[in-house]
């Protein structure tokens, strides 16, 4: 017999896998600003995570049992699943096994790990928009969509948020999955469009020479990191069980209004750049538009930070870090 929930109030023992990521930092630094005792695991430490617990470990490689034992040892009652195939500087282009490995089999993994704890424990996994897939454009896509995801990487992010939602519903354990659209602002993984974009403005400045940015004619939805943070600390401590919510910011931006005002945030005219349009294969379809009324209802949350915001910090934190490094 499982013990009953907590109160949503609860201070919480969190871990976060790969915490050292991109998102992973920010929701680090959002639950240890809600008061949360904060277990960082990842494959090594980063400067950002001394403040707070840290437990190395590689989770691709991770077997079950080493995974529960992390689990045990630390009296861990809440995960959240922040770790992504592509956080590497080679980009999305990875092999279908890698992908497997960490959207797919951790996941596995750590639902089977949870599930041997003599708590109950709450589970909450970060997906993606492009889970749904490719969908025609003006589309506000609701949860109530059925996922159509294309390529390898979608796919295998689907296969992980698919169980995940079908562990908490049948087993011990709590929990939700966040399909996150297209994440911005401060410390971008290198890999990212985002982290590609602070690359070559520094490249540019450094070299006096125009940026050279390749634009499609995709419209997608970006949301800053930070705001996906304060979802998922809210996600931790929300009653809210067996679902998917979408997090985003509710707006589809065209490349180049993006590329435009990053430029123009981080202080610099347009004249800096050299625009060139070409079809260029993404991790998902041309067109994202979360509808992100579901977690408002189920969570009270809703973007805050607006996207020239967002780039502008994105700057200003580049630019205090130095050179982009490769998530742990």
């Amino acid at each position: 017999m499982t013990t009953p929930r907590r109160p949503a109030d609860t201070r919480r023992r969190v871990a976060v896998l790969g915490g050292t990521g991109w998102v992973g930092r920010h929701v680090r630094a959002a639950l240890a600003a809600r008061g949360d005792d904060v277990l960082v695991v990842a494959r090594g430490p980063a400067a950002h995570t001394r403040p707070h617990a840290f437990e190395p470990l590689d989770l691709a490689q991770a077997s079950r049992q080493r995974i529960t034992a992390l689990l045990s040892t630390h009296r861990i009652d809440a995960v959240v699943n922040a770790t992504d195939a592509l956080n590497a500087t080679d980009g999305w282009a990875r092999a279908d096994e890698d992908l497997e490995a960490v959207n797919v089999a951790l996941v596995h993994r750590l639902l089977a790990a949870m599930g041997e704890l003599p708590w109950r424990s709450r589970v909450v996994h970060i997906g993606t928009l492009h889970e749904y897939g490719d969908v025609p454009p003006g589309t506000l896509i609701d949860e109530r969509l059925p996922p159509r995801p294309a390529g390898a990487y979608a796919r295998t992010k689907l296969a992980g948020s698919r169980a995940v939602l079908d562990a908490v519903r049948a087993g011990p354990a709590d929990g939700l999955v966040l399909r996150a659209s297209n994440v911005c602002g401060p410390h971008p993984s290198p890999a990212s469009f985002p982290g590609k974009l602070v690359d070559m403005l520094r490249r540019a400045l450094a070299t006096d020479e125009p940026m050279t940015v390749v634009l499609t004619g995709a419209r997608r939805d970006f949301v800053d990191v930070r705001d996906v943070a304060d979802a998922v600390v809210r996600a931790v401590h929300s009653r809210a069980t067996g679902q998917a919510l979408n997090i985003g910011s509710g707006e589809a931006v065209d490349i180049r209004t993006l590329v435009r005002l990053f430029v123009t945030s981080a202080g610099y005219g347009t004249d800096l750049l050299d625009e060139r349009i070409q079809d260029v294969a993404g991790l998902g379809g041309a067109w994202t538009r979360a509808d992100i009324r579901l977690a408002g209802r189920l969570l009270g949350w809703r973007p805050r930070i607006g996207l020239a915001e967002s780039l502008g910090a994105m700057w200003s934190a580049a630019t205090a870090d130095g050179p982009l490094q490769a998530e742990a």
